[in-house]
């Protein structure tokens, strides 16, 4: 019934007004295989030739509601993983030979299916001495790595009988919303509730969403203010791969756990310890694993409120104090607003007292930290804008009718006035794409960093609770809209393109809309009339040249090109050497390498060196992108001071002019 009922939702409500037919179908079928099985480890060909029966069929049965079928290829593949494991356990009898010259190609989600169970046996034993190499590197001999491994496999067997109706039923459902955009999802019952709770913050733990790839239980967003985001030491795309309670208590091994055990092991009491041993996001398996250390706490929304710091920096021989003002999220107390609190909380009520509290202390310009918020509330967005801009249109909707709606900042006057720069990297999406737009339609302020998510969908909350008598019930969230900036162009796709870029070490090709699958394309629409700021129009060509001046001979800036570099070609790397000499050889060099890079940064900036790469663990880094941001403010302002007053307003401008 639920099956039934989501298919209709899709083909209704979705912005594309798509079909399930026979193209949808197949489209469906590779979605829900990548699910199960997206490096091709488990299915052999012959099990996808025979599933080809269905290809055809996945449009006819989710309107029946008939969905054996899907239920018996994962089956099929419930088969596929009890033989894999059990065969990995057995190739730990034996202890592999070290010294041959062979590899592990770890990246298989393009590669074609094994063609035989031999060729399986082979990519497995390699996949098996590559686990017992990594925990070899990492000091345990034979005997402990094998044992390590034999628990770990034992455990993935007994979990294999462990997955519910539920969860075949949510990868089913998912592969029908993806295949329409990537951020169309089905909830189940008990997703829906760690949802809620999660969206809520009303739980103790260490404020990390989690989401199991590939058998590792993986980083997939921090929750502002929580523990974790607080410490800075857990990044996102981290792999967790085991769990220890309290400072001392033993790590349990959790690679190939199922998720809602491991978060439950994770969370607890606040103010109680927990241990999390991590291999690092973009590490290949075997690298060298990290122990970080959480006390527990209560992550709210309070946590995650806006905020501020104030640096300073000098021009000759002035000293310029530059406020920055961190927007973790776009997020509204909704129950307090309409109890008719006073004193709710907002991002824009928030960011308006930072504001002021900043120009009490004299700033001369301001910048808004925008990096990682990937979202929220649309009408913070608005309301936020309106901080800068006196009235006028902010951003522009198109829905899957073809209506479309203005939303217009409305309140007359601003909050400030100065010289004004935005901070965005990848992981600014939606609500954060649709005020850096704004702003720099408006011609407001500069726009720094790297080019945005490109998230212009709107999607809408549809609980299911009506055609289902479960407590607790699923959820479908649907694309239903798109943005588009008063110009007329969308964020969709593209995102918005600073005006000063900046490093970073997000890979455009792997992150953002662009990088996601059926995600939908970039248009144009009309645009609306706006009025741009032209009292002192920013400067950004010279901004931009005198940045990359100062990034020749900065060394935080030059280290961190670096440091980028050197992820870019680990992340190139797609397979493994098996041969424990050669691994070993190879970490030394990464490890003397990012030794040298950090010892470079800091003879440059006259600081003592390091001796060894364990003095480097644990040492706090500079943010060096912030910096150079703060630093083209400097350049902002150096110029203003010398500007006469205010001139006459610009007048009115349509898109594209």
């Amino acid at each position: 019934m639920i099956a039934r009922q989501v298919g209709s939702i899709l083909e209704e409500a979705h912005f594309r007004r798509a079909t399930l037919d026979d193209t949808m179908s197949s489209a469906v079928l590779d979605k829900y295989l990548e699910f199960m099985d997206g490096q091709r480890s488990y299915f052999l060909a012959a099990d996808i030739a025979e599933f080809e029966q269905w290809r055809l069929r996945f449009d006819d049965m989710i309107r029946t509601g008939d969905i054996d079928p899907a239920y018996g290829i994962f089956a099929r593949y419930q088969q596929r993983n009890r033989e894999r494991i059990r065969h990995a356990l057995s190739l730990l009898d034996k202890e592999p030979d070290w010294t041959l010259d062979e590899s592990f190609e770890f990246d298989r989600d393009a590669a074609a299916w094994p063609s035989s169970p031999a060729e399986l046996d082979e990519l497995w034993r390699k996949r098996v001495k590559n686990d017992a190499l990594s925990l070899v590197l990492a000091g345990k001999t034979w005997a402990e790595a094998s044992d390590i491994l034999r628990k770990r496999y034992e455990r993935v067997l007994k979990r294999v009988d462990q997955v519910s109706t539920d969860d075949v039923f949510e990868n089913l459902m998912n592969s029908y919303a993806r295949t329409f955009d990537p951020h169309s999802s089905y909830f189940s019952p008990r997703s829906s509730e760690e949802y809620r709770i999660q969206m809520s913050l009303n739980y103790e733990g260490i404020g990390a969403s989690l989401q199991l790839i590939d058998d590792y239980v993986t980083v997939m967003n921090l929750i502002e203010g929580g523990p974790a985001a607080a410490s800075g030491a857990l990044t996102v795309k981290d792999r967790i791969t085991a769990v220890g309670q309290g400072k001392d208590g033993p790590a349990t091994d959790v690679i190939g756990w199922r998720i809602d055990d491991v978060v439950q092991l994770i969370r607890g009491k606040g103010g109680t310890q927990v241990r999390l041993q991590v291999l690092p996001a973009g590490a290949a398996p075997g690298s060298a694993e990290k122990v970080l250390e959480f006390t527990r706490g209560q992550v709210t929304l309070e946590a995650q409120a806006a905020r501020k710091e104030l640096k300073t920096i000098k021009r000759g021989d002035r000293e310029m104090k530059v406020g920055v003002i961190n927007v973790p999220g776009f997020y509204s107390d909704y129950e307090g607003q309409r109890a008719g609190n006073p004193d709710y909380r907002s991002t824009t009520r928030d960011v308006r007292k930072l504001i002021e509290e900043l120009q009490k202390e004299g700033i001369d310009g301001l910048v808004m930290d925008l990096r990682g918020n990937g979202g929220g509330f649309l009408p913070e967005a608005q309301s936020l804008t309106g901080l800068f801009i006196d009235q006028g249109p902010v951003v522009q909707v198109k829905f899957a009718t073809g209506d479309k709606e203005v939303l217009d900042d409305t309140d007359a006057g601003l909050a400030y006035t100065g010289p004004l720069a935005v901070l965005v990297d990848r992981f600014s999406a939606s609500a954060s794409e649709i005020f850096a737009g704004a702003i720099q339609d408006y011609r407001r302020g500069v726009v720094l960093g790297q080019r945005t998510f490109g998230k212009g969908t709107v999607q809408n909350l549809v609980p299911l609770s009506r055609w289902s008598a479960r407590p607790v019930n699923g959820q479908l969230t649907v694309t239903i809209g798109k943005f588009y900036r008063v110009t007329g162009e969308s964020t969709q796709h593209r995102g918005v393109e600073p005006d000063v870029p900046l490093a970073s070490a997000i890979d455009l090709n792997d992150v953002g809309e662009s990088a996601l699958d059926d995600a939908l394309p970039w248009d144009r629409i009309a645009g609306v009339p706006f009025r741009a700021d032209s009292s002192s129009p920013p400067p950004i060509g010279q901004l931009a040249l005198e940045e990359g001046q100062r990034q020749q001979v900065d060394p935080d800036y030059r280290w961190l090109v670096s440091d980028i570099a050197a992820i870019t070609s680990a992340r190139s790397q797609k397979s493994l050497s098996l041969n424990l000499e050669a691994r070993r050889a190879e970490r030394t060099r990464f490890e003397a390498e990012r030794l040298k890079r950090e010892n470079a940064r800091r003879s440059a900036r006259q600081e003592p060196e390091l001796k060894t790469i364990e003095e480097l663990d644990g040492t706090e880094l500079p943010d060096v992108v912030l910096s150079q941001a703060v630093e083209v403010m400097g350049d902002m302002v150096r110029p203003r001071a010398a500007l006469p007053a205010r001139a006459a307003p610009a007048r009115l401008k349509a898109a594209g002019s």
